[in-house]
């Protein structure tokens, strides 16, 4: 049974011709509601009114998830342009912008709680839902995957501005998403009971509001029966995004095989995967990275192929493989949003131009 795989996308919303980030959320959720008519309703506000999110249906193929992310970036472009906005797959603003947090009253509790680290929180990450059987088998795939995160990260690194400036990061989306106090890597549960157990424990802290705020790398859904994982920056191109989904989903097959075969989790410790982490948010795919079975400094190249080789096996019993070849062999050869964003700033000559370039991108025209 192949498992099915679900997206969620957070776009930025910026003005079509200034590329400046704008606070129109509510207005293009309102658009969008209107033309849905009691339908199902794809998009949802976030955390920031410059920022919109969708959330595709569960998919098995990957085809049709591809079809799907397109359809619902061209959406919700043509939802914005009633507002002289469009959208834009940049996981944070190259330009300066002073976020505008949402109305809701979670949004007001984050604000008032973690004061600037929530009001600087204009980030757009891409998460993954892969459907499991259980949470037990969930669990055991959260602790077998741990090393391949930051592979994950670099490859769909997108965020190397931040107000205006190069932050010399592939991904400084992840550092500001750092500052979250449930944010990163975690160490091995072990069983379904003791990550529940982790849970409740942090939430009866008082220092989170609820089960939404555990932001480990990856988790259980608490919403659906899937693992959840949400390492990855938006990526610039679709096809970089059912690129992730795809390695995503061949990674819990995986993980599942060999927790059902007894084969037990990699041992690395959390420090070690923090560094690998930071390793793939500063480099991308541009240097080295940390190789995950070895923990040490190896080329990304090398890393991307030895991810493919771990899940070559699921790959190919979901006909992914060459689908996934062909994509990966494209990411190889143009690089992650992160260099194609100081590409296309070299070319433009300045940010705003390359924003309105990236929103093109985004929605399929170049």
């Amino acid at each position: 049974m192949v498992r099915s795989v679900g997206v969620e996308e957070e776009l930025l919303l910026v003005d079509a011709e200034s590329g400046e980030p704008r606070a129109l959320a509510t207005a293009v959720l309102a658009a969008a509601s209107r033309e849905a008519d009691g339908q199902d309703e794809v998009f949802e506000a976030e955390l920031h009114r410059q920022q919109l999110e969708f959330a595709t249906q569960p998919r098995t193929d990957m085809g049709e998830l591809a079809e799907e992310i397109d359809r619902c970036r061209a959406e919700a472009a043509r939802h914005a342009e009633q507002l002289g906005a469009t959208v834009a797959a940049l996981a944070t603003s190259p330009l300066p912008v002073s976020p505008s947090i949402g109305f809701g009253r979670r949004h007001r509790w984050l604000a008032e709680h973690f004061g600037l680290t929530t009001q600087e929180q204009l980030t757009c990450g891409c998460h993954v839902h892969v459907s499991v059987e259980s949470d037990e088998e969930g669990v055991a795939v959260l602790d077998r995957i741990r090393p391949w995160m930051a592979v994950l990260l670099a490859m769909s690194s997108n965020s190397p501005f931040w107000q205006g400036k190069d932050s010399k990061y592939s991904s400084y989306r992840s550092r500001v998403w750092g500052r979250w106090p449930s944010a990163g890597p975690v160490e091995i549960f072990g069983s379904a009971d003791r990550y529940h157990r982790q849970v409740r424990e942090m939430i009866g802290t008082g220092a989170l509001l609820d089960e939404g705020m555990i932001y480990f790398d990856a988790r259980l859904s608490h919403s659906y029966p899937t693992v959840e994982i949400r390492v990855a920056d938006v990526c610039l191109d679709s096809s970089t995004t059912v690129l992730v989904a795809t390695l995503v989903r061949a990674l819990v097959e995986t993980a599942a095989r060999q927790w059902k075969a007894g084969e037990p989790p990699p041992r690395h410790r959390v420090e070690l995967l923090r560094l690998a982490s930071w390793r793939a948010a500063r480099s991308g795919l541009e240097d080295q990275l940390i190789h995950p079975l070895t923990m040490e400094p190896a080329p990304a190249e090398a890393v991307l192929r030895a991810l493919f080789e771990h899940v070559r096996d699921a790959l190919e019993d979901s006909n992914d493989i060459i689908p996934a070849q062909e994509a990966l062999a494209t990411l190889l050869k143009t690089g992650s949003g992160a260099r194609i964003q100081h590409e296309l700033l070299a070319g433009t000559g300045d940010l705003p131009a390359m924003v309105t370039a990236c929103a093109r991108r985004t929605r399929g025209e170049t």
